[in-house]
């Protein structure tokens, strides 16, 4: 899933992953709003094959109504989470050291990726986040 309120690097993004591997099936959103909409709706309709429970979440930080930090509190009222392990990444061109040590502060942040988003960056989040799933270790890509 990808949540990011700049259409252009959502787009760019999107090819990154499927550069990496076309079989992935990516879900984009212009907001985090309608990212956590989507994720109430997977709750109560987890059975339906069309709708899929993400395994990684790439989210924005700087976006209007709703930022990446406020998306993490919403995301952690999510019942999924008590039946899936989702590995959710901020993904920025902030360098401001505040972000980053906001973003290894908050408990669901399985990291920290520094736009531009690369094939590379994109490998290191899906080894991480399959060697990884019940492990708690936070890590910045740049």
């Amino acid at each position: 899933m990808l949540i990011d309120d700049n259409k252009i690097d959502l787009f760019i993004n999107q090819r990154i992953i499927e550069k990496y591997n076309s079989e992935i099936n990516t879900r984009v959103f212009t907001s985090a709003i309608s990212a956590i909409s989507f994720l109430k709706i997977l709750e109560l309709n987890v059975g339906i094959k069309s709708l899929t429970v993400p395994d990684v979440i790439l989210v924005d930080i700087n976006m209007p109504e709703m930022d990446g930090f406020t998306f993490f509190k919403e995301f952690k009222q999510l019942r999924l989470l008590e039946k899936y392990a989702i590995e959710v990444y901020m993904v920025s061109s902030s360098i401001c050291p505040s972000d980053i040590f906001k973003a290894q502060k908050e408990n669901n942040c399985s990291g920290y990726i520094m736009k531009p988003l690369t094939v590379d960056k994109f490998k290191s989040v899906v080894h991480k986040s399959v060697s990884i799933n019940q492990e708690q270790n936070f890590k910045e890509i740049i």
